[in-house]
């Protein structure tokens, strides 16, 4: 199970959404981080203190679509995290 932060106000979240839909992948947990602010801290807190996410931060994108696999490890891809479960993109 891939936990996906993103915001349905995000042209790229509803793209991967829309992907995975399209590839009938369904083995994510879609975390909406502007619906409460305990969504968006525990996302913050991922993008402030990861290195996967340095790249972000650094020139100021917010660094979503964020996927966090099962072992904790981050992509900003939807198309590894098809690939790492055997979809073809």
């Amino acid at each position: 199970m891939v936990t996906f932060y993103g915001s349905h106000i995000c042209s790229g979240c509803r793209e991967a959404k829309a992907l995975f839909e399209e590839k009938q992948f369904t083995d994510f947990k879609f975390i909406e981080i502007t619906e409460c602010t305990d969504n968006l801290r525990a996302f913050l807190k991922l993008r402030d203190t990861r290195e996967e996410l340095k790249e972000a931060r650094e020139a100021g994108r917010i660094g979503i679509p964020c996927f966090v696999r099962e072992d904790g490890s981050i992509t900003l891809e939807a198309s590894d995290v098809l690939k790492e479960a055997g979809v073809e993109c």
